[in-house]
């Protein structure tokens, strides 16, 4: 990555124009990117790209109106004509009585903790033409695997400064590798795709190319032929692709600006089971090589380890500022943001603790089940918790999965599915936001 301006020096200068010009407040935000990849279709490069980027973002209030502008020029007279154009907008846009900065003795002044987020080493691009090929090469070799969409190898290092004129100053850097590929196996009308990918934030910790490969490929394998499927209500359990989503949609319907609009199904159930006993729910934005960990928030709060849910009960809204204002209650330093926009609140890495037993013990005494390995659609709604979605996967018969399913609607409501579900042994952290193996009861699957 190309030297940058210092960030702390270009932001503190950014923040000073802008005090100068007439704001009361103001933050700033510079984000720096660099970014490798590579993709190749069977074993033809289709491309490899280098990019570079930075993007500046300010934030200025004037009472109790914000404006918020972002650049890429980051020149003396394009960042003096920021400042203007920011001050003139925030003259003049309706008021937002919970907008504002953090109070100085509320930004946070712990040293950042070691998260260990950036890899040193950058891959030569040799490399990622290495991982994709062995990756896609694997899994043709499977059997039945009769084309490819193609792998895909990446790099990326992201630096993140923030400045405000509450005296908040900080900044962090991470790093991603990645790699995946999808592959289909059959042919004609009854072909069928998959696929496999793993991302990380040390290049050391990436699942081998050749594994990652062979599991597409027998992915794709594993669902020709599929069946389809009687209506009924039978237990369905995700697997840990799938059951991440339902993590997804409960992070949507506790987040303070759902809570603070009241529309949101969880929204009266504060410090009330929301699971079953014994069930945790934890965001830890500090947790080691997290793909999501950050040591403050993106309004200088201190962010800390919480179990949202705590033996099956809602300890916490995820709040930011603006939220925890509308709420009369305090930032949980959930605030996340981009260059362009306010900040507004996100988990960071969010994970359903394991249960105590495997996968197959979850499924033994089910005589006939869904095993969910892919869901579609976004028929999910916030405000009454309906869930109905597309669905492929394998039926379930006495305990084993028996043949591959597609075509099939899987129904319920999130407040009885949440209250029903049980958790496998099997979880792992690859995505951000994960869970294992999931079990609920009692949910409707739609087939013909």
């Amino acid at each position: 990555m190309a030297e940058s301006p210092d960030p702390s020096g270009l932001l503190t200068g950014l923040i000073d124009r802008a005090r100068r010009a007439g704001a009361d407040t103001c933050d700033a935000v510079f984000v720096q990117s660099a970014s490798l990849s590579h993709a190749r279709r069977l074993g033809k490069l289709e491309k490899l790209e280098r990019a570079e980027s930075s993007d500046l973002g300010l934030r200025v209030f004037i009472g109790r109106r914000q404006a918020i502008l972002s650049s890429t020029d980051m020149s003396a007279r394009a960042l003096d004509e920021l400042v203007a154009r920011a001050i003139a907008m925030a003259r003049v846009v309706p008021e937002d009585p919970y907008c504002g900065l953090a109070e100085p003795g509320d930004i946070t002044k712990v040293p950042p903790p070691d998260l260990d987020m950036e890899d040193a080493a950058e891959p030569a691009a040799e490399r990622l033409v290495e991982l994709a090929a062995a990756a896609e090469d694997a899994a043709l070799a499977i059997k039945g695997v009769t084309n490819s969409e193609g792998a895909d190898a990446g790099w990326g290092r992201t630096r993140v400064a923030l400045a405000a004129s509450n005296g908040f100053t900080g900044q962090y850097a991470m790093t991603h590798h990645s790699l995946s590929v999808a592959v289909l196996a059959g042919s004609g009308t009854g072909m069928e795709r998959d696929y496999d990918f793993c991302t990380t934030v040390h290049g050391g910790d990436m699942l081998d190319a050749a594994t990652l490969g062979r599991n597409a490929g027998e992915r794709a394998v594993a669902r020709l032929n599929p069946r389809k499927v009687k209506t009924a209500a039978v237990p369905v359990v995700f697997d840990r692709r799938a059951a991440g989503g339902l993590l997804g949609h409960l992070s949507g319907a506790i987040n303070g600006a759902a809570i603070a609009r009241g529309t949101s199904f969880l929204k009266d159930k504060l410090g009330k089971p929301v699971f079953r006993h014994g069930i945790n729910v934890v965001d830890d934005p500090h947790r080691k090589r997290g793909l999501r960990s950050k040591p403050f928030d993106a309004e200088g709060i201190a962010n800390t380890r919480r179990a949202l849910i705590e033996d099956g009960n809602l300890t916490t809204w995820l709040l930011d500022l603006r939220s925890s204002r509308q709420l009369q209650l305090a930032s949980t330093g959930h605030a996340s943001r981009g260059t362009g926009g306010p900040p507004s609140p996100s988990p960071t890495n969010l994970y359903l603790e394991a249960g105590h037993v495997t996968p197959g013990e979850l499924m033994d005494d089910i005589r006939q089940g869904f095993l969910v390995t892919e869901l579609m659609g976004m028929g999910v709604n916030g405000v009454t918790g309906d869930y109905s979605r597309g669905a492929t996967g394998f039926w379930i018969e006495n305990g084993k999965p028996a043949y591959p399913v597609s075509e099939v609607t899987i129904a319920g409501n999130l407040k009885d599915m949440y209250l029903n579900l049980y958790p496998a042994n099997d979880l792992e952290f690859r995505r951000g936001t994960d869970a294992p193996t999931l079990r609920i009861e009692g949910m409707t699957v739609a087939g013909k």
